[in-house]
């Protein structure tokens, strides 16, 4: 198997880049967080099994990875415990560098990232509660548990991005590496399409917002007369993400993923309080503080959307029309027209282009199907008609559907496919670039390897630095 080093850019990459192994994957995506996991148990005596630097990699380590890939239910390959220890070795090689060139990583990047991850695992676990028995201790001891490995994983990324971010690809390599691809390797391909659209969200009248406020100052009076407010919530709130759970979210101050006005108001309640309706991008609402712990705190809250009526949809309907004339014209492009005048704050990072696992380009089960059908009467380059419909939070919208690209089914090749030819071509290269600088930099390290791990064929370059390393 060639050098590891290429799947592990990928991986401390945030998982941009395709892996060409999923063991690699799974080893990685678990080593920082399985040792805060391990439940509390009779330890027999732990280890060290290598030595990078002054950064020492412990046997349990090792084995706390293995253990949550089993749990996970990944299929173990006979080598895993040789990977494993070598993508930690690679891991501490890059923080050492990382440290010795002053790269720097924030005590406040650290502890958002740690933030984000747990409250991953609270909403894979369904609440704080059962993440902390599942863990065996409380959110907090997780958090310093996570923070030498985050740091880790920053520094390392870092690190990497310095070695690799210059290399850049000609199209005379992208074709040298497309002509050693044997004809009956290159992958087959769907039909896919690139589509954009430009939303905008009607305004519904004053009368609709203040009817919305009437009924949630009316919920706010049965819940403060003793009424259960989860129960109302369950009954009437338009929030489809908490209905079922009565409105319920655990929630922390940092986040960046809550509408920020809500999140504000949340935190300003006492425990027991309930807001007075107020507006947020989605809605109208009114929250309940239900308990909180520091930034940490648990709500309830009841969201009410003010209906859009047939009048404010035409309104819509045509000025979206207007926008459409604009780019039939050629006086507006899309990405300009969508900046100017979509309402989808997330598609303003995008052009308007609508986003799938591989970036724009999608296939058709990938696309709602209000969109594919819009799409039948559209040739590439072309703009439908502004059409009215009803988003995944239940707003009521008007948008215009641009088909970009589109291809047909068919077997890769440079003229369809350059770009996705062009990025495996690039990694391919910044592999050899990663490979290029461990062959320089490992034999400059104290390396120590137990003799357990003596037959591993991936730690044959590891075990040549044994003796001449010097840090």
């Amino acid at each position: 198997m060639k050098e590891y080093w290429f799947k592990f850019d990928a991986l401390i990459s945030a998982g941009i880049n395709m892996m060409k192994n999923k063991i690699l994957i799974t080893v990685f995506s678990f080593c920082f967080f399985t040792a805060a996991f391990a439940q509390p148990k009779k330890v027999v005596a732990d280890k060290i099994v290598a030595v990078v630097g002054n950064k020492v990699i412990l046997k349990s380590d090792i084995d706390n990875s293995l253990i949550d890939m089993q749990r996970q239910g990944v299929e173990i390959p006979e080598n895993a415990r040789c990977l494993t220890l070598q993508q930690s070795m690679g891991i501490k090689a890059l923080v050492l560098q990382a440290e010795k060139d002053s790269i720097p990583v924030t005590d406040e990047e650290v502890e958002s990232e740690i933030d984000n991850q747990v409250r991953y695992f609270i909403s894979q676990y369904g609440s704080k509660d059962e993440l902390e028995r599942v863990a065996g201790k409380s959110v907090y001891q997780l958090k310093e548990d996570f923070k030498e490995g985050f740091r880790d994983r920053k520094l390392a990324a870092a690190m990497r991005s310095k070695i690799v971010d210059d290399v850049k690809i000609t199209p005379n390599e992208v074709k040298m590496y497309f002509e050693r691809i044997p004809a009956d390797s290159l992958p087959l391909y769907e039909s896919e399409v690139e589509v954009g659209q430009i939303v905008v969200y009607p305004k519904a009248s004053r009368e609709a917002e203040e009817y919305c406020i009437e009924q949630l100052n009316e919920y706010k009076k049965q819940a403060e007369a003793g009424k259960d407010f989860g129960q109302i919530a369950s009954m009437n709130t338009e929030d489809p993400g908490s209905k079922a759970t009565g409105g319920r979210y655990e929630i922390n101050r940092t986040q960046r993923d809550l509408d920020q006005a809500w999140l504000s108001k949340a935190f300003a309640l006492k425990e027991g309080q309930i807001s007075s309706p107020f507006k947020s991008k989605f809605g109208y609402h009114i929250i309940k503080m239900e308990s909180r712990a520091g930034d940490d705190a648990v709500v309830r809250h009841i969201l009410k959307i003010p209906q859009v009526t047939q009048f404010e949809i035409k309104d819509g309907l045509q000025r979206m029309d207007s926008v459409r004339s604009k780019l039939i014209a050629g006086t507006i492009d899309f990405g300009t027209a969508v900046m100017r005048y979509s309402d989808d704050e997330a598609s303003k990072f995008t052009g308007g282009m609508i986003q799938g696992p591989n970036g724009n380009f999608l296939t058709i089960d990938q696309l709602d199907k209000e969109i594919v059908a819009r799409m039948r009467d559209l040739k590439v380059g072309e703009f439908s008609q502004p059409v009215s419909y009803t988003d995944e939070r239940g707003r009521q919208a008007v948008r215009i559907i641009y088909l970009k690209s589109q291809s047909q089914p068919h077997r890769e090749n440079l003229k369809d496919d350059y770009d996705k030819v062009a990025q495996r071509a690039l990694e391919e290269k910044k592999e050899a670039a990663l490979d290029k600088w461990f062959d320089d930099h490992i034999k400059t390290y104290f390396i120590k390897i137990d003799p357990e791990y003596k037959s591993c064929d991936v730690l044959k370059k590891w075990e040549g630095a044994t003796v001449s390393g010097s840090h």
